[in-house]
C-alpha cells in the first residue's frame, strides 16, 4: 500500500508557553476532522478510548506567531509533518500525497513542515499549493504554510552556493518566497554556518525567504548565532518525557531572545508509550533519529 507521508504535529511541553509553537506525532492513518486536531473515539487494541490530539480549538489558538525583530510568520501550532516522504516507508503515491494535504488543509491544518532531503516532499508542497491557486478561494491560500529545511554539506558556504540552493527548493515548492527556511550544520567545528546564515539573511533581505530559522542547533551555537545578530525566529529541536534537555540552557535562551522552540517526537513517543505500557526508561538510549517531525 502506498503511503501518503503525512503526519501531524502537537503542542505538548511544560516550556513556558511563551516559548513554544507547536510539536508532532505519527497521523498519516488517522483522520483530522474539520476545525479540530484529530479524529473520533476510535478503539486501540487494548480496547482504550483513543486519545484525541485535540477538541473544538478556539480559532485564536490555533496558530502562533514567530517572530524576530521585524521578521515574522503565523503557523498553525499543529502541523503536517513530511518526513515520511524521505524513504523507507513504502512507495509514495503522489496523488494520494496531495489529496491526503488537502484534506488536512481543508480540516485547518494548513502548516506544512518538510526539507530538501525528505524525498519529493518539496515537489508534493508544490503540487499541494497550485491545486491550492486553482481550487480554494484567496483566503485559503493565504493560510497555507510551506516551512522547509536546506541540510547542506559542511562545505565552503559562499553567497552563489547558498543562493544557488535555495533557488532549488523555491522551485520544487513553486513559491517566490519561502515561508521559513530552517538550517542545519553537520560539524560545528567549521564556522561556515555563520557564512550559510548571513547569507541566507541576505536572501531575505531580496525577500526569496520570509523567515530564517535553525533545526537541531544546540544551546551554545544557538546563542553565538544570535550574538552575529541573525535574526531567527525558531529552532527544531527533540523534545519528549525521555529527552527533556532543551527544558534547560536552551529554554533559558530562547526566552531571553524570543526564540521559539519546535520540537519533535513531544506527543508521538507519549502516545506509544501509554497505548503500549511501556516504561519511558526504555527509551533513554533511542537513536535521535527516532523522531517523527515537529514544530513547538
Amino acid at each position: 500500500m502506498a503511503a501518503t507521508g503525512l503526519s501531524l504535529r502537537h503542542s505538548v511541553s511544560s516550556f513556558p508557553p511563551s516559548t513554544f509553537a507547536s510539536s508532532s506525532f505519527s497521523a498519516s492513518k488517522i483522520g483530522a476532522k474539520r476545525r479540530t486536531c484529530g479524529g473520533g473515539d476510535r478503539k486501540n487494541p487494548r480496547g482504550a478510548a483513543a486519545a484525541r490530539c485535540c477538541t473544538a480549538v478556539a480559532e485564536k489558538d490555533r496558530t502562533v506567531t514567530l517572530k524576530n525583530g521585524n521578521d515574522s510568520v503565523e503557523i498553525c501550532r499543529i502541523l503536517n509533518g513530511m518526513w515520511q516522504t524521505s524513504g523507507g516507508w513504502g512507495r509514495i503515491d503522489r496523488n494520494d500525497a496531495v489529496e491526503a494535504m488537502l484534506k488536512h488543509a481543508d480540516a485547518g491544518l494548513t502548516t506544512f513542515d518538510m526539507a530538501d532531503h525528505y524525498g519529493p516532499a518539496e515537489d508534493l508542497f508544490g503540487i499541494f499549493i497550485n491545486r491550492v491557486r486553482r481550487e480554494r478561494p484567496p483566503e485559503y491560500l493565504e493560510s497555507v504554510r510551506g516551512l522547509t529545511k536546506w541540510v547542506p554539506p559542511p562545505v565552503k558556504m559562499t553567497s552563489s552556493f547558498v543562493r544557488q540552493n535555495i533557488d532549488v527548493s523555491r522551485k520544487r515548492m513553486d513559491v517566490a518566497s519561502l515561508d521559513m527556511l530552517q538550517f542545519h550544520w553537520w560539524d560545528y567545528s567549521n564556522l561556515g554556518y555563520l557564512d550559510a546564515l548571513k547569507h541566507l539573511t541576505d536572501l531575505k533581505e531580496e525577500g526569496k525567504i520570509k523567515t530564517v530559522a535553525l533545526t537541531n542547533f544546540d544551546t551554545e551555537r544557538l546563542h553565538i548565532i544570535l550574538e552575529n545578530g541573525i535574526p531567527v525566529v525558531s529552532n527544531q529541536v527533540q523534545h519528549s518525557i525521555v529527552d527533556m534537555r532543551p527544558q534547560q540552557k536552551m529554554a533559558e535562551l530562547c526566552l531571553q531572545f524570543g526564540v521559539k522552540l519546535i520540537t519533535s517526537l513531544s506527543l508521538s513517543l507519549l502516545m506509544f508509550v501509554c497505548l503500549h505500557h511501556i516504561s519511558a526508561n526504555s527509551f533513554l538510549f533511542v537513536s535521535n533519529r527516532l523522531y517523527i517531525i515537529s514544530c513547538h
